[in-house]
């Protein structure tokens, strides 16, 4: 009787215990890891995936035509741990027939709740208090001392309404009490402006100095979602001139930010790294959809997450 032949998969991260466990589980397949916390380098993932049949990859690892190419004729399928697709070569996986899985809707609750965490600490700046604190700068109770914004009686404005990717969507805005304008007319009535949308050629750089001077000089501007779709500088600029009252950002470019980058000079802007969907519960059912995604395609089975290319 023929021995049957192994897959082979790599995975470029330690990824949480569920959907480690589904891949050791998998008897038919050879699992090769990339056995630490931080990025795999370049000729490490080029090595590893030589003649791989499937990929579970991140959002920080950049899947592109040399990829391809080192990876061979082998590779059915791509993984990946993370709804964000940007950093996948999609029109070259879709010409070699590669199948894509990702992550959608495991992790909206959690990003949504960061999305409020991050725009509360932000317009009531909170770290600004916490250091005072601190160093000593609590005195005494003072009318307007530390003085922010609150969201009762405002106006939010949402780039992106619904999960990452559907926008803009006219419709989803009746379902939620909303009104669906103009990105021009939304950051000019916005009190609050919360950025969700995917980076796409039509987002990225989105939000500039044309965008910027045209909100309140009182609006407090929220990004969870990709870097790219800020021009940095341009809100560096805001923010310093006092032309927009504070920022959060979970997401920035690079990722992650230099520590000597001119907007962590600033104490109104609030920059977390990157953990929209950092909770154990989440990541682990990020990990296990990832890993089921893979092996349903290796197997020729429908995915429970396919991208259709």
């Amino acid at each position: 009787m023929r021995p049957v032949r192994l897959m082979k998969v790599f995975v470029t991260r330690r990824i949480p215990a569920e959907g480690r466990v589904a891949l050791a589980r998998a008897a038919d397949c050879e699992v090769e890891q990339w056995d630490s916390d931080e990025p795999i380098p370049a000729k490490e993932l080029e090595r590893g995936v030589a003649g791989a049949h499937g990929l579970l990859c991140l959002l920080s690892d950049h899947v592109d035509k040399r990829i391809l190419d080192a990876a061979g004729a082998n590779l059915k399928v791509i993984s990946t741990m993370s709804v964000g697709i940007d950093h996948l070569a999609l029109d070259e996986i879709k010409k070699r027939g590669i199948r894509v899985g990702y992550t959608p809707d495991v992790l909206t609750d959690t990003t949504a709740e960061l999305a409020v965490s991050l725009l509360l600490t932000t317009c009531r700046r909170l770290p600004e208090a916490i250091e005072e604190v601190k160093n000593g700068g609590w005195t005494s109770w003072k009318p307007l001392w530390l003085c922010g914004y609150g969201l009762t009686q405002s106006t939010v404005g949402i780039i992106g309404l619904g999960r990452i990717g559907r926008q803009p969507r006219p419709e989803e805005a009746a379902e939620f009490q909303a009104e669906f304008v103009s990105t021009p007319e939304l950051a000019a009535q916005s009190d609050f402006i919360v950025v969700a949308c995917s980076l796409t050629p039509a987002t990225e750089g989105l939000c500039n100095k044309d965008f910027f001077q045209k909100m309140k000089e009182t609006a407090v501007f929220i990004n969870i979602s990709r870097g790219d779709v800020v021009n940095q500088d341009d809100l560096y600029q805001a923010l310093a001139s006092g032309k927009i009252a504070a920022a959060g950002l979970d997401v920035t470019s690079p990722e992650p930010l230099p520590t000597n980058h001119p907007l962590l000079t600033l104490k109104n802007c609030v920059i977390l790294p990157h953990i929209g969907s950092a909770t154990h519960r989440t990541r682990n059912t990020m990990s296990l959809l990832a890993a089921n995604n893979l092996l349903a395609g290796l197997r020729g089975e429908p995915m429970p997450s396919e991208l259709k290319l």
